[in-house]
């Protein structure tokens, strides 16, 4: 990604293209429940919208049909993606044939591309000449000051830029949002470590201003929280890569363009780089000062060249998203059901969620 776009990233929005803040949608969505147990989808709506305000410069009202849309078309495609006859069909493309999935897939992301055309064009016709606000303006912009040596592709074209949109947003909805929804998960279950973290929030920055990402230099205890939540939760326990040349391993030769599976799930949760691997346990990224402490186990956004482009974005994200709700409301399991019940077994899709779950959020005095 080229230095131009990246700054537009960071410029901020303006006008009534503005992107408000987003932890204070997040709480209002919670709010409007009033203590009453509500669905953990609830809590996959409000990522989204940072991943539009960087794209379009705009967010989306949540009961607005076009997101709904959308969200239904990314929750269609994670979960069948994850079907078993769909992994069948990518070791065996002849399955085809045979099996409904690629085609449902296919379907599906021809209408999130068509829709996201419509987006494109609508941000396109409000860009400024001399600046950008959006990863669309820029890439535009891109685009039309590109020049191109004799016998080489352009980079910056529309049907790039397409699927650029379509990597951003569904990469950006999926991994957040889910994360999220295993954060309020673990927080119901451990009552306790739910109260470290609203207290140490309440005593540094106190219950008024929402926290920022700046705060996590001095919120120890919440930023390790937010990384063991990523650690067990385990959103992908495996992603695939392929060698881009030929490479000797140890005693293994392996030759350019073999998939290479690397499976984080085993780094995770392996006995010699955690004390309790299986078990939920913030102190992992403590010293024993209470002080926050990398781990070079830590693969939650995998690791080397390869390593995820969003990481910043979803670090930030998650910190800001977990922290500020946790401030905001007390989250507990609805009434009748006890932290027994609550069952952190994942739901197998094209990634690792939470089973279906309902929760109270409590507003904090």
């Amino acid at each position: 990604m080229s230095r131009s776009i990246m700054t537009a990233l960071h410029q901020p929005l303006e006008g009534s293209w503005a992107v408000a803040e987003p932890e204070w949608h997040a709480v209002e969505l919670a709010e409007a429940h009033r203590g009453k147990p509500f669905d953990k989808r609830v809590l996959y709506l409000a990522a989204p919208n940072i991943t539009f305000g960087i794209l379009f410069g705009r967010r989306f009202d949540y009961d607005d049909a076009i997101f709904q849309k959308m969200i239904t078309i990314m929750d269609e495609l994670v979960v069948t993606a994850g079907t078993q006859n769909a992994k069948l069909y990518n070791v065996f493309p002849i399955l085809k044939y045979f099996v409904k999935e690629p085609g449902f897939v296919l379907n599906r992301i021809n209408q999130l591309k068509e829709i996201l055309k419509v987006l494109i064009q609508e941000a396109k016709e409000v860009q400024c000449e001399d600046s950008f606000r959006m990863y669309t303006e820029a890439f535009v912009q891109k685009d039309e000051r590109e020049t191109v040596e004799d016998k080489k592709e352009k980079m910056f074209t529309e049907k790039n830029l397409l699927a650029s949109a379509f990597d951003l947003m569904f990469g950006g909805t999926e991994t957040t949002s889910s994360t999220i929804q295993w954060g309020i998960l673990f927080m119901m279950k451990y009552p306790d470590i739910q109260k470290k973290v609203q207290d140490e929030s309440e005593n540094v920055i106190g219950l008024e201003r929402p926290p920022r990402w700046d705060d996590q230099k001095v919120l120890p205890y919440c930023l390790a929280v937010v990384h063991e939540i990523q650690r067990l939760g385990n959103i992908f326990p495996y992603f695939p890569h392929s060698t881009s040349t030929d490479v000797h391993f140890r005693d293994y030769f392996i030759p350019k363009g073999t998939i290479v599976i690397p499976l984080f799930i085993s780094v995770h949760y392996d006995e010699t780089q955690w004390a309790t691997p299986r078990q939920f346990n913030p102190n992992h990224f403590l010293d024993a000062d209470g002080k926050f402490l990398k781990n070079d186990a830590f693969f939650a956004f995998s690791k080397g060249r390869r390593v995820c482009a969003g990481e910043s974005l979803a670090r930030m994200e998650l910190f800001i998203f977990i922290t500020g709700l946790l401030q905001k409301f007390t989250f507990t399991p609805p009434p009748g059901m006890s932290t027994d019940d609550l069952d952190l077994t994942p739901e197998v899709a094209f990634t690792m969620r939470p089973k279906s779950y309902k929760l109270c959020a409590t507003p904090r005095q």
